[in-house]
């Protein structure tokens, strides 16, 4: 799984750098999320602008995310998210739970 980290005092910028967020990717997500919480990190910055789909394990990844951060005091925000993956957030209901910005500079302030 690609992917890359820009670690802030307050925050961390997860840029995932795949395409599709699947059975594939989705198990290696939740580790690093996982290790993120480990490591202090109370809030999180998924950024999702090179993603063009995903699936239900990507979403369980995404919600895994959600359910340590809150355990913590945190946040989980998602940025840069595509129309297409948006429509699944909307259909999931997940939009309503999930703070959901269009960019990482807005999720940043």
């Amino acid at each position: 799984m690609k992917f890359s980290l820009d670690k802030a005092e307050k925050y961390v910028i997860f840029k995932l750098e795949e395409e599709k967020l699947d059975t594939t990717q989705a198990p290696s997500l939740k580790s690093e999320f996982i290790t993120l919480n480990a490591e202090g990190h109370t809030n999180i910055i998924l950024d999702l602008s090179s993603t063009k789909y995903i699936d239900s394990s990507g979403l369980s990844s995404i919600l895994v995310a959600k359910r340590l951060c809150d355990n913590i005091d945190g946040a989980l925000i998602l940025a840069g998210v595509n129309d297409h993956v948006m429509k699944l957030f909307k259909i999931s209901q997940l939009d309503t739970v999930i703070n959901i910005l269009p960019t990482t500079e807005e999720a940043v302030d």
